[in-house]
C-alpha cells in the first residue's frame, strides 16, 4: 500500500483516482470538491479549474460505473453533474450570506477562512455587479465569496439564479471538455499522453487563473502605497 504524503492533498490527481476499499469514488468526490469550493466556503484551497481539466482527461475512468458507451455523451452527463453541484454550491452560499449578514466581517481569520477574499471579492462585485457571478466561476477564491456577497447584498434571487446556472455551465462545460477533447486530439495527432505531464499541465492552469488576480492586487497594493 502505498504511503500517504499530506501533499498529495494539493494535487487535483489524487482527488480522481481515489479508491475506497477498492472501489473507485473519484467521481463523488470531484462533485463534492465543486460543492464544497463555494457551498463550504472551501475554496481557496481546494483545485478548481485544474480539478475539472484533469477530470475531462480522465471522465472516461470517472463514468466507467455509470457510463453510457457513448463518448461524447458520457462527458455531457460529467459536465452537467459538474454543473449541478456547483448551481447548488453558489445557492447555499447565497443562503449563508443572505442569513449572516455582517457576521463574516466580524469573524476571525483560521486556516479555512481569510476575511481580506471576502473584501476582495465585494470589490470584484461592486465592480462587475450580476455578471460578477458568472465571472467569478472562473477564477479561484473570488467564486468561493461573490455568491456569498451577492447574499448579503440581497441581489434578485431570480437574476441570481440566471447568473448562477450560466456561470456554472460555461464553467464545468469548458474545463471538462477541454481536457477530455484536448487530451484526445494530443494522443491522436502526436502520440502524446497529457497524462503523462499531469504536473505540467496543473502548474499552467494554476498560473493562468492565479496570475491575473495576483497581478490585480499587487497593481492596487503599489497605487495605496504612492
Amino acid at each position: 500500500m502505498e504511503e500517504f504524503n499530506w501533499l498529495q492533498l494539493l494535487n487535483p490527481e489524487f482527488y480522481i483516482l481515489l479508491e475506497l476499499g477498492g472501489v473507485k469514488i473519484g467521481l463523488f468526490v470531484v462533485l463534492f470538491i465543486v460543492f464544497a469550493e463555494t457551498g463550504l466556503l472551501a475554496g481557496f484551497f481546494l483545485p478548481g479549474d485544474s480539478l475539472l481539466f484533469l477530470a475531462g482527461i480522465y471522465s472516461e475512468g470517472l463514468m466507467n460505473q455509470f457510463s453510457t458507451h457513448n463518448d461524447f455523451l458520457n462527458v455531457t452527463i460529467f459536465a452537467l453533474l459538474v454543473s449541478l453541484m456547483g448551481i447548488l454550491g453558489n445557492m447555499t452560499s447565497y443562503w449563508f450570506g443572505a442569513k449572516s449578514g455582517g457576521y463574516l466581517y466580524s469573524r476571525q481569520d483560521s486556516f479555512f477562512y481569510k476575511k481580506k477574499y471576502l473584501y476582495q471579492s465585494k470589490e470584484f462585485f461592486e465592480k462587475y455587479g450580476s455578471k460578477a457571478i458568472v465571472f467569478a466561476r472562473f477564477l479561484p477564491v473570488v467564486r468561493t465569496f461573490a455568491p456569498v456577497i451577492a447574499g448579503i447584498v440581497e441581489m434578485d434571487k431570480k437574476k441570481f439564479m440566471l447568473y448562477n446556472i450560466l456561470g456554472s455551465l460555461l464553467w464545468s462545460f469548458s474545463m471538462i471538455f477541454s481536457g477530455h477533447y484536448l487530451h484526445a486530439f494530443f494522443l491522436n495527432e502526436f502520440g502524446v499522453d497529457l497524462k503523462h505531464y499531469i504536473e505540467y499541465i496543473v502548474i499552467i492552469i494554476v498560473l493562468f487563473t492565479t496570475v491575473p488576480v495576483l497581478w490585480k492586487i499587487l497593481k492596487k497594493q503599489a497605487h495605496i502605497e504612492e
